[in-house]
């Protein structure tokens, strides 16, 4: 794999373009790996009950990890190798390099990024192994060394990310920017289930948490891409990915159980665990986002203030969704007061406003890490 590139740009596109795809497919691969082992997991957690530290799901979980730690830590020593013989480094391949410890080692942004986080995952691993051999069978999904893994896995994701958007002229690139943003919001909801820990007495903290999560990443698809069609190609991936792990999480858990004799419990909800976290309504509230990009470039207002007004709009409506959709889910489930709706709507739409405008901006961050085109801007 040859990471150089002349200073007058010889090279050709197609080699660039082999060039970054196949560490960047790795570690993309790696994160859907990981993403697998968590739907796996949680649903494994609800129809079964507690598990082990050595089971299959945790088997996706670690592989995945392992997987774009090797694969980042290999492109890591080949710009460094490529630095000391002082050959120029390619920034469509991974992103800008910084120097790491000093000058000893050179790494592409991106690719540093994905490597800290899964360096960090196996290294909350242990400390999740040291956990059941302690207390034995793991129950709930926010134990201390789960939250550690999560957040590493987020870390991962964002590197993940970061290494398709240097590659943002190559098709690819733009494809597999979306696609890491579709990862990043499936896997985004089970963040926000250490709010549960928040009291709920005037809005659910919960949804309040995943909505600003779905504005803030599908307003950074929006950003990236610059044109129409990133915030709806976000959310419809994910609705894609979302309608995959419908099927498979209830699947797996039952094949599983079957496979080591483990019953099933008694009264299970049917319900998949982590699909069903993430909002239904996501796709039309996209499209209304959208909507709001257009007439904004129509008009000619500034793109950060319309992502700002359009994700406040978003994200009252995902909150006000969210405590619906578990209730037209969920058997025994009874629609909350509209009043506490209105206040977990409201918060909802004051942190949208927040995610809508960071997600703009970390958008044409994204889009910084690419060598400029002539005229272009980051609020294009």
């Amino acid at each position: 794999m040859d990471l150089t590139a002349s200073g007058v740009r010889t090279t050709s596109v197609a080699k660039q373009a082999r060039t970054g795809l196949l560490p960047a497919n790795v570690v993309l691969g790696g994160s859907l790996l990981s993403l697998v082992g968590l739907t796996w997991d949680i649903q494994w957690h609800s129809d079964v009950g507690p598990d082990t530290f050595f089971t299959l799901p945790h088997l996706f979980l670690y592989a995945g990890s392992a997987v774009v730690g090797l694969a980042s830590l290999a492109v890591v020593l080949l710009t460094t190798a490529a630095r000391r013989a002082g050959r120029p480094v390619d920034p469509r391949v991974g992103g800008r390099v910084v120097n790491v410890f000093g000058r000893t080692f050179a790494a592409p942004l991106g690719y540093l990024v994905s490597g800290v986080g899964a360096a960090t995952f196996l290294l909350y691993g242990l400390w999740d192994q040291w956990w059941h051999g302690l207390y034995g069978f793991d129950a709930v999904i926010d134990s201390p060394p789960h939250i550690g893994l999560l957040l590493s896995i987020t870390v991962s994701l964002i590197g993940t990310t970061a290494v398709f958007a240097a590659a943002r002229e190559h098709l690819w690139g733009r494809i597999g920017t979306l696609a890491s943003l579709t990862v990043l919001l499936t896997f985004g909801p089970v963040l926000s289930l250490g709010l549960q820990q928040v009291p709920d007495d005037y809005a659910d903290a919960v949804s309040i948490g995943c909505s600003m999560m779905a504005v803030l990443l599908v307003a950074v698809g929006a950003s990236f891409l610059g044109r129409p069609g990133g915030a709806v190609g976000t959310a419809a991936l994910v609705a894609v990915v979302q309608g995959i792990f419908w099927w498979f999480s209830p699947w797996a858990a039952k094949a599983y159980a079957d496979l080591v004799d483990l019953p099933l419990r008694d009264a299970i909800s049917g319900v998949p665990e982590m699909p069903s976290l993430t909002p239904l309504a996501l796709l039309p509230v996209a499209a209304l986002m959208e909507l709001g990009y257009l007439a904004g470039r129509r008009r000619g207002w500034r793109a950060s203030r319309v992502s700002v007004v359009v994700g406040g709009i978003a994200g009252a409506l995902l909150g006000l969704s969210l405590p619906v959709q578990r209730t037209l889910l969920y058997t025994g489930a009874h629609l909350p007061p509209s009043w506490w709706l209105a206040t977990t709507a409201v918060f909802s739409g004051l942190f949208g406003l927040l995610g809508g405008f960071a997600g703009w901006r970390f958008g044409g961050m994204l889009r910084l890490l690419a060598p400029a085109k002539k005229g272009e801007t980051a609020d294009a």
